[in-house]
């Protein structure tokens, strides 16, 4: 009997004889990893805002559409272009129009641009994370290369977890989630100690991160 055929011989009597735990059937419902007590949208709005601002995210919390916008030319300052997302992606009507004002360019890649302008997916408030998908409108470059990430978050996007947008994800039918090529969750601003144990901000993506919360 060959080496090949003896290995082949164990693996089948290994496969014949059953797996060595009992089979366990999956949850019903989706666990939550960090479990909140309170759901309520106002709730979720603290919390999101608190761990964000952990995570080192710089929270701009807008009342109105314009001082959202606002917010985000005081951000841009005097700079020509901004890698941006396609303005139907991005939950601010007006801004758009305010960027073209300012002679603002929207460029989807460019290395040499200062600041990135997203909309998000969700945004998770046990953790401050966001979650991002890219795609058609939506270049993934725009919240990685520029050195400033500015992003844009509705209220009504703040859900309690991770989980519980895959589970809504799950409950759609994972149609629109299968349609973006990339999806991350981001949680503050990029950062790394695997040098010397020396904290780097912005060596793996933007070393600053804005959100632009729209209250109302």
């Amino acid at each position: 009997m060959s080496s090949r055929d003896k290995i082949l011989g164990k693996l089948r009597e290994r496969r014949e004889a059953g797996l060595p735990f009992p089979t366990v059937a999956p949850p019903e419902a989706h666990q939550h990893v960090v479990p909140l007590a309170d759901t309520s949208p106002k709730a979720l709005y603290g919390r999101f805002v608190q761990e964000a601002t952990k995570a080192a995210c710089i929270v701009h919390e807008a009342a109105s559409h314009e001082a959202a916008i606002a917010a985000i030319l005081q951000i841009v300052g005097d700079d020509t272009a901004v890698s941006s997302w396609n303005p139907e992606h991005i939950p601010l009507p007006g801004l758009a129009e305010a960027l073209a004002h300012a002679n603002v360019a929207l460029v989807e890649q460019d290395a040499s641009v200062r600041v990135g302008l997203t909309g998000v997916d969700a945004a998770l408030a046990a953790t401050g994370s966001l979650v991002v998908m890219s795609g058609n409108g939506r270049p993934r470059a725009a919240s990685l290369l520029p050195p400033i990430h500015i992003a844009v978050v509705a209220a009504s996007q703040i859900l309690p977890d991770l989980e519980s947008w895959w589970a809504a994800q799950k409950a759609a039918g994972l149609a629109q989630t299968r349609q973006h090529s990339n999806i991350v969750v981001i949680t503050g601003p990029s950062r790394t100690a695997d040098i010397a144990m020396q904290l780097v901000m912005g060596m793996h993506g933007p070393r600053e991160l804005h959100l632009i919360l729209l209250a109302a």
